[in-house]
């Protein structure tokens, strides 16, 4: 029989995790390695909470969804401050569940970036799940908040450097349509 550790959402102090004024919360999925696993280290760092049950994640957070059909812009600060920021960790080669599961929340999909993780560096959106949280942070002005979840990670400054050009222009955007328009130029 295997030992399973404890759900965090039952430890009462790390309930209440932020960074800055967000609220960060993983939905795990158990379905990658936990020696990889980019949202377990962050958990055992204490900079985000993990849940592994839909029902645990907050009503009206903004969940980083990559088949979302908006994107994910400083429009969405206000919102991930009062209800927080929720992130999907899904093995990328078991996604397509994701499709299927009925979020709560505001659903929204990082624009182009590229991964500067071991497993899928260089690859055009193929991002970790801290990279994705990094840039959600990055864009809406919580600049030293994303370095300092990057910071845990040997590979983490490859990421600002690899896409800061790009980060920048998007935190400069006010919506989810002028995220798109640059997000078209760059990958033009």
């Amino acid at each position: 029989m295997r030992y399973r550790r404890p759900d965090v959402s039952r430890q009462g102090a790390k309930d209440n995790l932020t960074l800055g004024n967000v609220k960060i919360i993983v939905y795990h999925a158990r379905q990658c390695d936990p020696r990889k696993c980019s949202a377990l280290k962050l958990k055992r760092h204490s900079l985000v909470r993990v849940v592994y049950r839909l029902q645990l994640l907050p009503k009206g957070a903004i969940v980083l969804n990559p088949f979302s059909e908006k994107a994910f812009s400083l429009a969405d600060r206000e919102r991930i401050e009062k209800r927080g920021l929720v992130a999907l960790d899904y093995s990328w080669r078991c996604t397509e569940g994701a499709k299927l599961i009925p979020l709560i929340g505001e659903s929204r999909s990082l624009p182009y970036l590229v991964a500067a993780n071991p497993v899928n560096y260089g690859t055009p959106t193929k991002l970790s799940t801290v990279e994705a949280l990094t840039a959600a942070l990055y864009i809406v002005g919580y600049k030293e908040q994303a370095e300092r979840l990057l910071s845990i990670f040997k590979w983490g400054p490859e990421f600002m450097r690899l896409n800061q050009k790009l980060l920048e222009a998007y935190a400069q955007a006010e919506n989810s349509t002028e995220v798109v328009e640059l997000q078209k130029r760059f990958m033009a």
